[in-house]
């Protein structure tokens, strides 16, 4: 573009200051709310995972397909065959789980801390660089030495050899803890560190700082370990009941992902045909890209959100697109004498795209400045399923989007304008004696604009009208107990190596008896895992029919909790009882399901009293007997209903698992927090309480995406309704002045204002059908990608269609109304003679 047409356009855009603010605001709105949620799918979706070549890291997940169970977590023995049955594939791969441990710190005072368990090539693997100390070598994950024959780990048989001695457990600090904790002295490196779980692991090395695990959260494994210890891996056919391991592994050169998943395939197949368990469980091993997988769960909702933002800057750009039309349009006598002077057609048209290049550059760096503000906003209210979620900012590439939006804005409307004002006709033009000549032509196109304008705009109203109608539905959707008043938090450490089961169990009860004792608690109970908090994993369960055919095994959901779980939690018993304090014994195998287990076990018919088979604690399951059938209770999402579900005592497995806590309150339940803490560090000063929370924070967290989705698309479809309500104004006030000496000879022949009101408000009304038909043929085929997002509605839902219909109507009727009241109060005398 010539800087003198440049310079021209500025001096012209100067002279209509209104107009040009009105233009660059509504640009700017598009520009600003595209670029904020493109800085989001940029750091969840595009920006690659920072490991080293992450183009060729990929993560192999475990299903159960017979039993509906998807990205399950490998045994020891699975993930070692897994590796070594792919090494024509796989340059490498690494395993690693994660939890949260008890560690002591230097005062002697616990502190936790969250563990992840690696094969001593991950860092290697991810390329994460070590800034003190070594990284892991192949001897820091040697077995450890198998006990003499006929003792258990650590025990020699009576008479025999002692066992041999245990190999040091290795690891390496978070560059960020080892500051926390030793202030980052060299010295740390060599040191032991004391831990819950009977061992003292060895600091070989500290990380560099910022490294992190990635994985869907759906997995709960944590994204920043403080401790990474080195996976002492052994391998045992018995025990490949016993999972935890993530598979993460990188692709060697010219391998495609097709033939990776062929090799693994093989794997899995192998393991089917020797192994009874996988066989009946319908076993097979997935192969995704890392950075697929670990933004799979949040992906349909940006892609929406991108969608959405999309729609908005092309109304905005069809709104500046019908002013610039109607200003060409006024201008067209001006632009008529220069034709007639000798201006070619294309420097007509180049300078109205230097305009509208001017009015998107001014639109951008408002539009940029107002992204800025937006994501911070942003990191706000985003759900904590979105990942990266940090790193959203405004980038190199951030920026590139925020020009090429720019640029493909001021091409949209620009040329439109542009094609209009070099073509005007230049007899009619100077020939015509109204001074609205000009508006006369090119109304077509202006009314094609406005026609896309309410295409778009009520798209996005239908997204926002199924998003509340689902968050209404999260809203009535009954959790299977009642949150209001009840805190939750977690209870760690106090279970000493080699502690009795009874032990435990005499300290569990003290804990809950002097948890009861504080004034204003109704109720105490305790749970692992805790509905949700997350830590979710299927066990198995079978009738009688499942020992002739193991395939008749299905997958449940399983808690440990204390007597008196339901009480306090308001889960409603169906059939039965609960347990009582007699049941909290080891040994004793009781359990209580929901319904949804007691009817696919036993349908039509009570469960009570009946057996079925459970595998917890020993390789093969054992018979169980139901005393009682609860409500289901909805554990790991609001939105889903999830597995059966199957309780046990605290004491089942020797009494101390339920660590995650609650209390019933008269008020409000985070007043007990300090008192609680008290008491408990009164109790045992060995023990560490965490995570206060009412338990309507996890409801309200479990709503969290679909709000951030509903409050998004919902803010756009404001924007773009009133956008389209604008411009739709806009084409009916120059409508009205285009016809006023014909509205005028109407009213002369008998018209009354009636008359002309409605013929108005009717020609709106008649685009905004046309709109609302183009827009739903486009909702029915659009709507079917937000299938995942919604809750309890169906992506074309009759009822959110026409409540959507109406209010555009509405909005259209309110557009409508002020140029067809200025019509209506036309003097046809001075209509006339103004013409």
């Amino acid at each position: 573009m010539a800087w003198r047409e440049l310079k021209l356009a500025g001096r012209t855009l100067r002279k209509s200051p209104v107009f040009t603010i009105a233009a660059a605001l509504t640009i700017a709105l598009g520009i600003g709310a595209s670029t904020a949620i493109f800085s989001v799918a940029n750091a969840v979706l595009l920006r690659p995972i920072p490991y080293k070549d992450p183009g060729r890291l990929v993560i192999a997940s475990g299903d159960m397909t017979v039993r509906h169970v998807r990205d399950f977590p490998f045994s020891n023995e699975d993930f070692i065959d897994l590796r070594e049955g792919t090494k024509e594939v796989f340059q490498d791969m690494e395993g690693v789980f994660t939890f949260r441990n008890i560690v002591q710190k230097p005062d002697g005072t616990p502190e936790q801390v969250r563990v992840a368990v690696v094969t001593t090539n991950f860092f290697s693997l991810t390329g994460a660089k070590i800034a003190y100390g070594r990284d892991f070598n192949d001897s820091d994950g040697l077995p450890q030495p198998a006990p003499p024959a006929g003792g258990g780990a650590g025990t020699p048989p009576a008479g025999g050899p002692p066992p041999p001695p245990q190999l040091p457990v290795m690891a390496i600090l978070s560059h960020e803890y080892f500051q926390r904790r030793y202030g980052g002295a060299p010295g740390a490196i060599g040191q032991t560190i004391l831990t819950n779980g009977g061992f003292s692991p060895q600091i070989v090395g500290v990380l560099a700082p910022g490294f992190e695990l990635y994985f869907p959260p759906s997995v709960n494994e944590e994204a920043k370990p403080e401790m990474w210890v080195a996976n002492r891996l052994n391998y045992d056919n018995a025990n490949r009941n016993g999972v935890s391991i993530r598979a993460i592994a990188r692709l060697r050169d010219g391998v495609t992902l097709e033939r990776a998943q062929a090799s693994a395939d093989n794997v899995a197949a192998e393991a089917r045909k020797n192994f009874l368990i996988e066989r009946t469980a319908g076993y097979a091993i997935r192969i995704e890209e890392l950075r697929r997988h670990v933004v799979a769960e949040v992906r349909p909702a940006i892609l929406a959100l991108m969608a959405a933002v999309i729609f908005l800057l092309l109304i905005a750009c069809a709104n500046v697109a019908n002013l610039l039309l109607v200003r060409a349009s006024l201008r067209e006598r001006e632009l008529s004498v220069r034709a007639a002077l000798g201006a070619s057609w294309w420097d007509l048209a180049r300078q109205m795209l230097a305009e509208s290049l001017l009015l998107a550059a001014l639109g951008s760096a408002v539009g940029l400045l107002l992204a800025w503000l937006g994501i911070s906003q942003l990191r706000l209210i985003a759900p904590a399923n979105l990942p990266r979620v940090e790193t959203v900012r405004i980038d190199q590439w951030v920026l590139g989007f925020t020009v090429l939006a720019g640029l493909a804005a001021a091409i949209v409307f620009g040329l439109a304008s542009a094609w209009r004002a070099a073509r005007p006709n230049l007899m009619n033009v100077l020939r015509g004696a109204s001074r609205n000549e000009g508006l006369a032509s090119g109304g077509l196109l202006r009314k094609f604009v406005v026609v896309i304008e309410v295409a778009l705009s009520f798209l996005l109203l239908i997204g926002s009208g199924l998003m509340f109608r689902s968050f209404l539905e999260l809203q009535r959707i009954d959790p299977g107990f009642d949150p209001k008043g009840l805190l939750t938090f977690q209870v760690l450490g106090g279970n000493a190596p080699g502690q009795k089961p009874e032990e435990r169990i005499a300290r569990m009860l003290q804990l809950e008896q002097r948890l009861r004792d504080i004034p204003g608690v109704q109720a105490v109970t305790a749970s692992f895992p805790f509905p949700l908090a997350g830590g979710f994993s299927p066990i198995r369960w079978g009738t009688e029919e499942a020992l002739s055919d193991a395939g008749k095994f299905r997958a449940t959901d399983f808690q440990f909790v204390l007597p008196g779980y339901f009480e306090a939690m308001h889960t409603p018993l169906l059939a039965g009882r609960t347990f009582t304090d007699a049941d909290n014994t080891a040994g004793r195998n009781l359990v209580v399901v929901d319904k949804s287990l007691a009817d696919k076990a036993y349908p039509g018919q009570s469960a009570v009293g009946k057996r079925i088979l459970i595998r917890v604690q020993t390789p093969e399951p054992q018979w169980v007997e139901i005393i009682g059938v609860v409500a289901h209770q909805r554990d790991e999402s609001l939105a889903e209903p999830g597995r059966e579900q199957v309780y046990f005592t605290d004491a089942y497995l020797g009494g101390g698992a339920a660590n995650s806590w609650a209390i019933r309150t008269s008020g409000d339940p985070a007043r007990f927090s300090s008192d609680i803490r008290s008491l408990i560090k009164a109790f045992n000063p060995q023990l560490l309480v965490t995570e206060f929370q009412p338990m309507e924070t996890l409801v309200e967290k479990a709503q969290a995406g679909t709000r951030f989705s509903l409050l998004l698309i919902g803010v756009f479809a404001v924007i773009a309704a009133l956008l389209a309500g604008v411009g739709l104004y806009g084409v009916l006030a120059t409508i009205v002045r285009q016809r006023t000496a014909e509205i005028g000879v109407r009213m002369s022949l008998g018209a009354g204002s009636r008359a002309i009101f409605q013929l108005i408000v009717g020609q709106g009304l008649r685009l905004t059908a046309v709109g609302i038909a183009v827009g739903l043929i486009a909702a029915f085929a659009l709507t079917r990608a937000m299938t995942t997002m919604l809750v309890g509605v169906k992506p074309m839902d009759p009822a959110t269609f026409v409540s959507m219909a109406l209010l555009f109507l509405v909005i259209a009727a309110a557009a409508s109304w002020l140029p067809a009241r200025r019509a209506a109060g036309l003097d046809p005398t001075r209509a006339l003679r103004d013409e």
